[in-house]
């Protein structure tokens, strides 16, 4: 078939590889444009393959769509893309447009769904590839794969450990099912839809008064973006590699430990009270081993978190 793919980084890449390797024709390939003077692995990629290559800040305005128009794909890709394609983009391919999204939809639509998946604690999750329409993650499910969810998981190795490569193949088995005529469309059931906002610093503050089980999943849960964080003398620390410890309850947001392994923080309710390891962290410089950092910030057991 002939496809235009429209994606980003290392998972947008690995489709367009198997795209080739499978015999399909590739009419166009849009990448983000280079960032900090380095150009994105896709767009890298289709130069090596010489393949058409477009750059847009924007999909937005009649251009993009037009140009598009004119490629006469039959089928559009949507690659983990993070900006709006408008639906004259979407449409444009005579058989529509398929988009990738790491949920099991209806469920966590939106642009941060790893992230809220292990926020609320699920256990399991995985991936649709849907076909396009002018909604937000709402258009017909061509295909699901679960994923188990640890309970030791974070957004990064729920990602790159088991959505990626299970990922990819779930997109280049989906062309392989549109080219044959056997893809369904199977509509979303909106009653169990839910959506979620970009997970940002808005959503990343960690309260340690919650319980202690809330406060480990937002942590694993921002890791490693946007790196969940607490305030120590007024400034951020950014907390990552967690762990739960089994501890006598201390007032939340108690220093409890600080050693080569990182630091301990006392979390919890009376009902639920527990301790978190944190394995490294990051104040306004690198991200460095957490008991390093605390030392090097005067941060000893004892000190309270939070105020």
């Amino acid at each position: 078939m002939r496809i235009v793919l429209i994606g980003q980084a290392a998972f947008a890449e690995r489709v367009l590889l198997g795209l080739l390797s499978a015999g399909h024709e590739l009419a166009a390939v849009y990448a983000p444009p280079p960032s900090a003077g380095k150009a994105d692995p896709l767009a890298l990629a289709a130069e090596r393959a010489a393949l058409p290559l477009h750059t847009p800040s924007s999909y937005k305005g009649p251009a993009i769509a037009a140009e598009v128009q004119v490629l006469g794909a039959d089928l559009g890709l949507l690659a983990y893309v993070t900006k709006i394609i408008p639906p004259a983009v979407i449409d444009a391919p005579r058989l529509g447009t398929l988009c990738f999204h790491p949920s099991l939809l209806p469920r966590y639509r939106g642009g941060s769904a790893h992230n809220w998946q292990i926020i609320r604690g699920e256990t399991r999750g995985g991936f649709t590839v849907f076909w396009t329409d002018p909604g937000i993650d709402t258009g017909p499910i061509l295909l699901q794969r679960e994923v188990a969810i640890g309970p030791d998981d974070t957004t990064g190795s729920l990602y790159f450990s088991k959505i990626f490569e299970p990922g990819v193949a779930g997109m280049l088995e989906s062309v392989e099912l549109v080219a044959n005529g056997r893809a369904p469309r199977i509509p979303q059931d909106e009653s169990l839809a839910s959506y979620d906002p970009l997970c940002t610093d808005a959503h990343a503050a960690v309260d340690w008064s919650r319980t202690a089980a809330e406060v480990y999943n937002l942590i694993r849960g921002c890791d490693p973006q946007p790196g969940a964080f607490t305030t120590w003398r007024g400034e951020k620390l950014r907390l990552y590699e967690a762990r739960r410890e089994d501890r006598p309850g201390a007032t939340p947001g108690t220093v409890l430990a600080v050693d080569e392994k990182g630091l301990v923080v006392a979390a919890g309710t009376a009902a639920e009270a527990g301790a978190i390891r944190i394995g490294r962290a990051r104040g306004a410089g690198a991200k460095l081993n957490a008991g390093e950092l605390a030392a090097s910030l005067g941060l000893e057991s004892g000190a309270r978190l939070g105020g």
